[in-house]
């Protein structure tokens, strides 16, 4: 027994009935990052849990008291300090006379399937929010492709189309990013291509090398930017200009988008969807730092990336 409680990765403790810790299974030492049970012996088991955690480790002790089993899942550090989430089954241990002596609660680390189930909702989210991005970048290109009565629209027409079908080169770059990588400059001209209406955006920086991750990253970085600047932004005015640039120093990538000559930009009351999918793929995927200056004359995205995680995979 002493050697199936030290090879299994759950967290396996006993509990007196006041919630005090008694008992810890040697492999839940080792999953907890515990170091000397001894300094924890007699602690209070819902004191290591924070807010809602904590006041579902008090029912779980309570359910268990009175012979009932709980479960629940919830975030908790490890004795090291370092998060993890949990899924916790909690049972009451019955003595001779048929009443609860001691509470039984195992563990099981989920870190891992709870950030699977975290990515599954942003990319079904993200896919959602694409989706109307895309029409309505649909829309944008033929206005703006339109936007002259007096030509003629056999004139139009061809411009319409290869405007179109740029677009759909980059929904293919999209895809293709998470899977072989990009350099930057070609992944940047890629996606803002349906919008470059002469000599509205303007792009220059030298050769950057992305891992597929980080080639991902930045291309639903500017995709988002692209169409939020056709939708409402500089490039949704004829006098519209983007500038896309970057540069490196000191070991570091330093991009930035400027917008200017487009309708008066003012502070956005919420944080859409769009504006937390940059940061958050900025953030977790490149390891770099965004921040968005909501400038009267145009939107100004500035993000600071270190070249050793650019090419990482």
């Amino acid at each position: 027994m002493r050697a199936v409680l030290a090879a299994s990765d759950d967290c396996i403790k006993v509990l007196d009935l006041e919630g005090r810790l008694t008992f810890m299974s040697e492999g839940g030492q080792r999953v907890m990052e515990v170091t000397d049970f001894e300094a924890i012996r007699g602690c209070a088991w819902p004191d290591f849990w924070d807010n809602a955690g904590s006041e579902e480790a008090r029912a779980a002790i309570g359910a268990a008291r009175d012979g009932k089993s709980y479960r629940f899942q919830g975030p908790a550090n490890t004795a090291a300090g370092n998060p993890r989430y949990w899924d916790v089954q909690v049972s009451p241990i019955i003595g001779p006379d048929g009443r609860t002596e001691a509470i039984l609660s195992v563990s099981r680390d989920i870190t891992e399937l709870r950030a699977s189930e975290e990515r599954y909702r942003m990319l079904a989210g993200e896919l959602n929010h694409r989706i109307k991005n895309l029409l309505a970048m649909v829309q944008g290109i033929v206005n703006q492709t339109l936007r002259q009565r007096e030509e003629p629209i056999e004139t139009a027409k061809p411009r319409l189309l290869d405007r179109l079908q740029a677009l759909g080169a980059a929904q293919d770059l999209l895809l293709s990013a998470s899977r072989h990588g990009a350099d930057l400059k070609q992944l940047v001209e890629v996606v803002l291509a349906p919008h470059r209406f002469g000599a509205r955006i303007a792009i220059a920086g030298p050769t950057v090398a992305l891992s597929p991750k980080c080639a991902l990253a930045m291309a639903l970085a500017t995709h988002e930017l692209g169409t939020n600047a056709i939708k409402y932004g500089a490039l949704s005015h004829e006098a519209g200009r983007v500038e896309v640039v970057w540069q490196i120093e000191a070991g570091e990538m330093l991009f930035r988008w400027q917008e200017s000559g487009g309708p008066l930009v003012t502070p956005p009351t919420r944080r859409g969807f769009g504006s937390q999918m940059i940061e958050k793929a900025l953030g977790s995927y490149l390891g770099g730092t965004a921040q968005t200056d909501y400038a009267a004359g145009g939107i100004v995205l500035s993000l600071r990336a270190p070249l050793s995680g650019l090419a990482e995979t």
